[in-house]
């Protein structure tokens, strides 16, 4: 007997279907965005919601490139070779003020910059009755004004220790000699004596104290610029226009990381260790350089706008951003206010 064609054609059908149910279904492909970021402790939201695979099962495809200073990711913003940067509030003003459009979509950090000493520099300015005093104390006694690496002009480390030796500690600039350089080569110039101290961030911090014994805190994170705007998030204007959704999802896992780098010390201080020390620093001094009080976690851009203004009105008095931006068009808020709504 012949079935008919309808019928035929529907069993067939059926099967078909039921046989397609028991194969894996393609995957919707990932959107990727090239991210570039400087491998210090104020990026530690983006190695944790990278390393933790989140970014992947969200359906982000996520390309890391690391920068030893933020003028050098200007410069890839800037060619058009990155869709969001994990860099310093300074370098995201200056590439806006030269005509990079990015926007600060989340904060990372606030006051997460020191100012560190290590021998004769250490010991003076540590018996001084002042900070001016003791560099005075280390003119007179070497002959020559305290060398203090920082990372170059612009970054925020390096516009903090300024507006501290000019605005707060008073010291002359015969007293003070700024040594730009990149982070590895901060740490590396410390722990050879290359300089007698530096201003910069952990994981530097801890890791000179736990080697040098003679290493000490000159100026505690805080106090040389009070509420101090640090690491950001930012993304690219086209990288919104292109792909506002993913950005949406990179934000939400960015406030997702923060809480987690915050309540989870242990773990992230292995992701750090993975990410930016392997080899090269021990997870219990990245530990303790994540929960040393220099390293104070945000994600509320809106905690840094003021602060943000405020350091722009000092870079222009130094001449580094002749081009002001407007601080409040620098910031979208809507990412976070979406995230924290959703």
């Amino acid at each position: 007997m012949t079935m008919p064609l309808n019928r035929r054609a529907l069993l067939a059908a059926a099967a078909a279907v039921a046989g397609s149910a028991a194969l894996p279904r393609p995957s919707a492909a990932a959107t990727p965005l090239r991210v570039g970021y400087i491998p210090i402790i104020p990026m530690t939201q983006l190695y944790v919601l990278n390393g933790e695979g989140w970014a992947k099962d969200a359906g982000l495809d996520l390309t890391l490139t690391s920068f030893q200073s933020g003028p050098a990711m200007i410069q890839a913003l800037a060619s058009g070779t990155l869709d969001v940067a994990y860099v310093g509030i300074g370098p995201a003003m200056i590439a806006r003020s030269k005509g990079v459009k990015l926007k600060v979509v989340a904060a990372n950090v606030i006051d997460q910059v020191a100012l560190i000493g290590r021998g004769p520099f250490a010991s003076l300015t540590a018996s001084a009755a002042s900070p001016a005093e003791g560099f005075a104390a280390f003119r007179a006694a070497q002959g020559r004004p305290a060398k203090i690496a920082s990372l170059p002009a612009g970054s925020v480390p390096d516009t903090v220790l300024r507006y501290w030796a000019q605005e707060v500690a008073k010291i002359p600039a015969s007293d003070l000699q700024i040594v730009g350089m990149g982070d590895e080569q901060v740490q590396q110039a410390l722990l050879s004596g290359a300089v007698d101290g530096a201003s910069i961030l952990e994981p530097t911090l801890t890791l000179v104290q736990s080697r040098l014994p003679d290493a000490r805190l000159v100026a505690k994170a805080g106090t040389l610029f009070p509420q101090q705007p640090g690491a950001i998030l930012a993304v690219t204007e086209s990288a919104i226009a292109q792909s506002r959704a993913a950005v949406a999802t990179l934000v939400r896992l960015h406030i997702r990381a923060t809480a987690f780098a915050i309540a989870n010390p242990d773990r992230t201080a292995v992701i750090v260790t993975e990410a930016i020390g392997k080899g090269l620093i021990e997870p219990a001094v990245m530990r303790a350089a994540l929960v040393s009080g220099a390293t104070n976690f945000v994600d509320d851009p809106r905690r840094i706008v003021d602060s943000t203004k405020k350091m722009q009105a000092f870079q222009q008095s130094l001449g580094q951003i002749p081009d002001p931006v407007d601080v409040d068009a620098l910031f979208d808020h809507s990412f976070y206010d979406a995230a924290k709504a959703g």
